[in-house]
């Protein structure tokens, strides 16, 4: 499941300035109180643990927390300046230590003094400013190089547009791609054409552009009084292909989604709707995807060298097949299965097309003739299956997930509600492959991609896990 990169870059945020709390603490300890004058054994047995010392320094990290949360440390920091955010740290900590130095005074806690405190702040400021310019670096270094990047779609052309655009054109090292703008021709248009920019579609051809094209956020810019209604036929369009909007400070009625205040900048304001689960759970299911595959894959490593070598003897072509998938956002990727076919399988798909036997777009035949003798074997076991574990461990799939649709199958789709199965990962296995796999109907597959996004869960992750293993077992649906 997709969660959001800034939610989890603040929540670390949040555990690193914890750290450097805490360590901040030792250190001033340990300089204020290293001569062999101070620290006798008397005063390290004072200083021992106690229930009472624990909360109390519980209660100043969840009040330091606060302190930092109203200083603004942890709102999306794309359209801050460097000063800006660096003067906001220095601030927080400086607030952070006089309320230490204020609670020494009030609970009479003996080993803070002002030298302490004086420590305490130079090693807690230079480490959170040290973490924020590191960070800054690592994310303009990954984004100069393509990644960590978000494709934004414009909608409207007027000028608060055209000023947004502005704003992150600017800024490469935010991470977004403009795609282009969306409006139909008005008498502002020749106005919005000098500035260089272009419109990619007028609104009847936005759904065609959003069928077509990798699309993150969808930021609207339209006056909300007299496009109101229309307006909001845009957000559930966009809804339906899974894709997080952004608007100005105004609510849309938008069922099952996530609404997050974001601030660009001390100016503006904007709200982002997204489908997106709570970071921590999705953090968990990544956190899974990755322990499992990389266990699987070193303990199956000599099972795979076994099928490479069975399927070079037994038929003549490579030992994986790989295949263009359409992942996450409509993103494609390589997909990777050991072969089962003849090597030329794809030239013959279309000279089979009158024996398909799946509804829709899908396209399976029972007794495929293009099998091998022992693909049809790897693919009744769905040992054909595991090297997708490398698609999981490269981040391109999830082990649960809707099942990842060739270029084909996906362009033959004719109804844009199935498309949000792409705002989440695909993966090896789903409800579709512990429910009869091909044994369904195209129709009622995609209704149970749709069920799994509504109603995902990491219980309902382990469950299809679990469900898993028996029918592969069984073999029920397998083709």
């Amino acid at each position: 499941m997709v969660f959001s990169r800034r939610q989890l870059l603040k929540h670390l945020a949040k555990l690193f300035d914890l750290g450097v709390l805490v360590l901040s603490f030792v250190v001033a300890g340990v300089v204020v109180y290293s001569s062999p004058q101070r620290l006798t054994l008397t005063r390290l047995m004072s200083l021992r643990i106690t229930l009472g010392n624990c909360l109390l320094f519980a209660l100043l990290l969840i009040t330091w927390h606060n302190i930092f949360v109203a200083c603004g440390l942890y709102v999306s920091k794309r359209m801050t300046s460097r000063r800006a955010e660096l003067l906001e740290v220095c601030k927080a900590s400086l607030l952070a230590s006089v309320f230490l130095f204020l609670s020494a005074k009030v609970f009479h806690i003996g080993i803070v003094k002002p030298a302490f405190v004086l420590v305490f702040w130079a090693c807690c400021t230079s480490a959170m400013v040290s973490g924020r310019l590191a960070t800054r670096r690592l994310l303009l270094m990954l984004r100069s190089r393509g990644r960590n990047s978000r494709c934004v779609l414009i909608v409207g052309t007027n000028k608060r547009a055209i000023e947004f655009a502005s704003q992150i054109t600017e800024r490469p090292e935010l991470g977004y791609k403009i795609l282009g703008f969306v409006d139909d021709v008005w008498e502002g248009l020749p106005e919005f054409e000098a500035t260089g920019y272009t419109r990619c579609c007028d609104f009847p051809g936005l759904a065609g552009f959003l069928r077509q094209n990798v699309v993150d956020e969808a930021a609207i810019y339209l006056p909300m009084r007299s496009y109101y209604e229309h307006a909001s036929q845009l957000v559930s369009q966009c809804e339906m292909h899974g894709i997080a909007i952004r608007f100005s400070s105004q609510s849309f009625n938008v069922r099952g989604r996530q609404v997050q205040a974001q601030d660009l900048d001390e100016h503006s304001h904007t709200l982002t709707i997204s489908g997106s689960p709570e970071l921590w759970p999705a953090l968990v299911k990544r956190t899974i995807d990755c322990v499992l595959s990389t266990v699987l894959l070193t303990v199956i490593a000599p099972f795979f060298t076994l099928i490479a070598a069975l399927i070079k003897l037994t038929s003549t072509g490579p030992v994986f097949f790989t295949q263009v998938r359409v992942g996450l956002n409509k993103r494609q990727f390589r997909m990777y299965k050991f072969r089962t076919m003849v090597a030329e399988a794809e030239q013959l798909q279309d000279q089979l097309l009158s024996m398909n036997e799946m509804t829709g777009p899908a396209f399976k035949i029972k007794n495929d003739p293009r099998i091998t003798p022992l693909g049809r074997i790897l693919r009744k076991t769905s040992i054909d299956e595991l090297p997708q574990l490398l698609n999981v461990l490269k981040g391109d799939m999830s082990l649960v997930g809707p099942r990842a649709m060739s270029l084909r199958d996906y362009q033959l789709f004719d109804q844009d509600w199935q498309r949000r199965r792409f705002s989440v990962k695909p993966g090896i296995t789903c409800l579709w492959q512990v429910r009869g796999r091909n044994s369904i109907s195209f129709e009622q597959w995609m209704e149970l991609d749709m069920q799994y996004i509504d109603k995902w869960s990491l219980w309902l992750d382990i469950k299809i896990l679990a469900r898993t293993v028996p029918a592969v077992l069984r073999g029920t649906g397998a083709a």
